[in-house]
């Protein structure tokens, strides 16, 4: 029975992970052959900005069974590049902003870009997403929204917004706060630190996260989106060895973020619809099911032209690592939810001694502050005595021009409250 006509198509494949480069191309063609709204989109593009799963300090990346276990491998990008070379004739650049450079782990990208060997064979600049040009952007509507999320604006770097297509490269891999991190998750390697932007943790924060993935997601809408199938990781995204390598001998390609990871969360053995409180979403809401339903994409299988070679891993292959107990979460979320609330209702006196600085609030107290947002200090210390308590963090603007959507904080307790999870 052939795949249903549908607004999102997805294709996965087999692929062996000890296939040759010239395997994994083939592969990758006859995959991504039946996405006619991607390639369109690619071949009328003068600039592509590729953005791949690879940034880590080259000394330290984990392998198995002589693939990355949780970076892009060279034969994907080989030919992932190799096609876009062959079906367009746009000017390609890859894309990163280094976490690793950004928080001083690393010197150089060059200490840190595992795929700089491809990219130089491929004549493709890579744009060092660390350092300025930066523009703020509106989050695009959607048929059901007409802003952002969580934020209305962010920060983004300038040469992947003026690119005319972007291409996501990921791989499949759970995530220890997410659930899962494929294509969508990969965008936030583009999203800039401070003191330029927002440093990274501003983002990487619970309950704003899902919604803020969601809200990049829209923003930079990946015309090609492509996982690395062939050795995954289970347990957590990243890791000194502590993941637990899944070969899956396979590749997922589409033309929308949500649809493909959603159905690449499918292969993984999860329901990709499923939300916090049911794994792996541990300890978060579940972002491919918050963008879906603010309209943008679909964690529908049946509304997906989805055909595949793989079959779903078995329960629990692929899984995330539960690092605190219900309890601990549920507190967490509930004073978190609390704490932005109790900003939105206080702003004014907050203003008058932090204004244009980075505060900690907890409890209804500010526990630290700095211009630069960066934190020289242990949480755990800030914390005190009341370590499961969290704390809100938050630019001081007087003018709020990010724009937090701060309703977000008012659902989470509503949420809390219909689970009768208040007194856990």
């Amino acid at each position: 029975m052939p795949p249903l006509k549908s607004s999102y198509t997805v294709r996965a494949v087999h692929c062996d992970h000890r296939a040759a480069d010239e395997e994994v191309y083939t592969a990758l063609k006859r995959a991504t052959a039946p996405l006619t709204r991607a390639w369109d989109k690619l071949e009328q593009a003068g600039r592509i900005a590729i953005k791949f799963n690879q940034d880590w300090p080259l000394s330290t990346v984990v392998t198995h069974a002589g693939q990355r276990q949780q970076l892009v491998s060279d034969s994907v990008a080989r030919a992932t590049l190799r096609l876009l070379r062959e079906r367009t004739n746009a000017e390609i650049i890859c894309v990163d902003a280094s976490y690793h450079v950004m928080y001083g782990v690393s010197n150089s990208v060059e200490e840190t870009t595992t795929l700089a060997h491809v990219l130089r064979e491929f004549d493709v600049a890579l744009v060092d997403g660390t350092e300025p040009p930066y523009k703020t952007v509106g989050v695009p509507p959607t048929r059901s929204r007409p802003g952002g999320q969580m934020f209305e604006r962010y920060t983004m770097i300038e040469a992947a917004m003026e690119a005319d297509a972007l291409v996501s490269v990921a791989k499949m891999k759970n995530h220890a706060y997410m659930g899962v991190t494929g294509c969508l998750k990969n965008l936030f390697g583009l999203m800039p630190g401070a003191p330029h932007a927002r440093p990274r943790h501003y983002y990487h924060h619970l309950v704003r996260m899902p919604y803020m993935l969601a809200d990049i997601g829209r923003i930079f809408n990946p015309a090609l989106n492509i996982v690395d199938a062939l050795v995954g990781q289970a347990e957590m995204e990243w890791g000194d060895g502590e993941g637990t390598a899944r070969v899956v001998d396979g590749l997922v390609v589409g033309d929308h973020v949500i649809a493909t990871d959603a159905c690449m969360a499918y292969l993984m053995g999860h329901d990709p619809a499923a939300d916090w409180l049911t794994p792996p979403f541990h300890r978060d809401r579940n972002p491919l099911l918050v963008a879906s339903e603010a309209g943008f994409g679909t964690v529908d299988l049946n509304a997906i032209s989805y055909a595949s070679e793989l079959t779903p891993q078995p329960k629990d292959t692929f899984y995330a690592r539960q690092w605190d107990s219900l309890d601990t979460v549920v507190t967490w979320r509930r004073t978190m939810a609390e704490q932005a609330l109790y900003y939105r209702d206080h702003i004014a006196t907050l203003l008058d001694d932090y204004a244009g600085e980075y505060i900690l609030l907890q409890d209804g107290e500010v526990r630290w502050h700095a211009a630069d947002g960066i934190m020289r200090t242990s949480r755990r210390k800030l914390a005190g005595s009341h370590k499961n308590h969290a704390m809100f963090f938050k630019f001081v603007d007087p003018e709020e021009r990010e724009q937090e959507h701060f309703e977000v904080y008012e659902q989470v307790l509503a949420h809390i409250e219909t689970l009768a999870l208040s007194e856990v």
